[in-house]
């Protein structure tokens, strides 16, 4: 039978972070607890039936949310340069993710990565 199976995994971070040119509270330093949600899909398992092990796609996102954790995200390139929005870090960690993913797995595909600012607020980002 074939088919496509959708993984899914969520992080989290804590950091700070303030919004350039932005006219309100934003643009003062305030912190959050961000989740990431990512989604990978395959359409092949190993011999072991599975597609990627839930280890390594934490130990992936996890090495990439490392950075952020405990630091104002402004200063972390290419924040430096532009706005630490939750979109702009949704695409950042994208694009991150899948050339480690593509790197490993020729079978599976970053689908999606979601980032929460708050329990109620997210952007999720897709090629």
């Amino acid at each position: 039978m074939s088919g496509k199976y959708t993984l899914g995994i969520s992080g989290h971070f804590d950091s700070a972070h303030f919004l350039k040119n932005y006219n309100g509270a934003c643009a003062n330093l305030h912190g959050h607890t961000w989740k990431v949600d990512i989604l990978v899909s395959s359409e092949k398992l190993d011999e072991i039936g599975m597609a990627i092990d839930f280890k390594i796609l934490k130990k992936m996102l996890n090495t990439i949310l490392d950075k952020y954790d405990h630091h104002l995200i402004n200063d972390i390139k290419p924040f430096d340069n532009i706005n630490p929005t939750a979109e702009n870090l949704s695409r950042e960690i994208y694009i991150e993710l899948k050339s480690k993913i593509s790197k490993e797995y020729k079978n599976a595909k970053l689908e999606s990565v979601t980032v929460w600012e708050s329990p109620n607020a997210f952007v999720k980002f897709e090629e």
